[in-house]
């Protein structure tokens, strides 16, 4: 077997967000989480995913802080998964891969699910980038910069 590639120590914040989020399956997960899943049936009824992929995939999204594993809420010996501040803070990236989803994947008429507003029960504006005074950027309008070490 190949072992996978390990981004953890990279100075790319892209790199190290890819090695914690970027297998499918967590994605998946985080955004099941999102939509309520729970328990560990509860992810498998819905994503279709081997119990050991998605142990595996669960235990690692446990150890990068982005679920923690808690007692279940109605008292029962089982355990549930619950999204972290870290995991919560995923929710604009899970929205921009909706979004972009939504206006690249699919052909107009063709059938697919929607984000909305609870209290509107309207679709979200599309996310954008917006530099600190409000202009709306693209890609052409930034650059990275390295930012130097902690004394």
């Amino acid at each position: 077997m190949v072992k996978r590639t390990r981004f953890d120590d990279s100075d790319c914040p892209v790199a190290r967000s890819v090695d914690t989020i970027g297998d499918w399956w967590s994605l998946l997960i985080v955004r099941d989480a999102f939509d309520g899943s729970r328990r560990f049936g509860e992810f498998q009824r819905g994503l279709g995913v081997a119990k050991n992929i998605l142990a595996a995939r669960l235990r690692a999204l446990v150890d990068g802080g982005v679920l923690a594993s808690v007692p279940a809420s109605d008292g029962s010996a089982y355990r549930e998964y619950v999204l972290t501040p870290k995991g919560e803070a995923l929710f604009p990236v899970v929205v921009a891969l909706r979004q972009w989803g939504e206006q690249n994947l699919f052909e107009p008429g063709e059938p697919h699910s929607e984000l909305v507003d609870r209290r509107q029960d309207r679709p979200l504006r599309a996310l954008e980038v917006r530099a600190a005074d409000g202009r709306r950027l693209g890609p052409g309008e930034t650059t990275v910069h390295k930012l130097p070490e902690a004394p």
